[in-house]
């Protein structure tokens, strides 16, 4: 297998075996491999060791990858602490810091506090809490070092088939839920990052699409299957032609920026 799916299978399991059930893209091994290029952005453009923020950490799994890769976490939500942080090590506790915010907008975080920052699956959510993607930029901004990156992932793209089939088939028949709960209420163009990362004084490092293949559907796979190596591989290697044949219309974006200097 790759390395970076090594590294998935090993996130895999650890969380699965804790809380497995409670997040849907830790059911299966073939939708947990959406992470695989998060991972390996991470190690190419972070060094082991730095102090990062996991801006909005959701359930945990990403702060909790990055905890078992040596690096100093600060998990930051507006929500309770995730569970899944009692399944660390004495040590890795050490490396964590657990910040719950009160105010959606602004982060209570000193200028130059971080080498690195990450966004997964978060900064297409600011517009609903009454923040703007620029202004969550700019903040960002400030609690990164000089030249301290950014990365984003898991932003949904404007014209994803996925999302395109998911509100023809399932829009009527969960009308009475919230369109954010349901969809993604915001989507971008890479046009539309581009804009945002300039208006923020970002410099663009890498750029790419990704998510042909609905990863969360394995999930209803058989308990003997979901675990599967060669399956896993052999998805991961369609997938990644398909995203190449589609890329217009698949699932996600990720980017890499670098705060500039004024």
């Amino acid at each position: 297998m790759l390395a970076f799916e090594e590294e998935v299978a090993r996130a895999y399991h650890d969380i699965s075996a804790h809380h497995g059930e409670t997040i849907d893209q830790f059911q299966s091994l073939p939708a947990a491999n959406q992470y695989r290029k998060l991972y390996e952005l991470t190690e190419t453009y972070v060094a082991p060791g730095s102090t990062v923020l996991d801006w909005g950490c959701g359930r945990g799994h990403f702060s909790y990858y990055l905890l078992k890769r040596g690096y100093r976490v600060t998990a930051y939500s507006l929500e309770d602490p995730p569970q899944l942080f009692s399944a660390l090590q004495a040590e890795e506790r050490s490396r964590l810091t657990l910040v719950r915010g009160t105010d959606p907008l602004l982060l209570p975080f000193p200028a130059n506090s971080f080498s690195a920052a990450f966004s997964v699956g978060v900064l297409e959510h600011v517009r609903e809490l009454g923040g703007t993607e620029s202004g969550s930029l700019n903040e960002l901004r400030r609690v990164l070092i000089s030249e301290g990156t950014f990365i984003a992932y898991h932003i949904p793209n404007r014209l994803s088939y996925i999302e395109a089939l998911a509100r023809l088939v399932y829009g009527r028949r969960y009308r009475s839920v919230a369109e954010s709960v349901k969809f993604h209420k915001h989507r971008f163009g890479a046009s539309d990052i581009a804009g945002l990362l300039e208006g923020a004084r970002f410099q663009m490092a890498e750029f790419g699409r990704y998510g042909f293949l609905p990863r969360n559907s394995f999930n209803r796979l058989p308990a003997s299957l979901r675990s599967g190596r060669r399956l896993t591989s052999a998805v991961n290697v369609a997938d990644h032609l398909l995203e190449r044949l589609f890329a217009p219309v698949v699932q996600n974006f990720y980017f890499v920026a670098q705060r500039k200097e004024a």
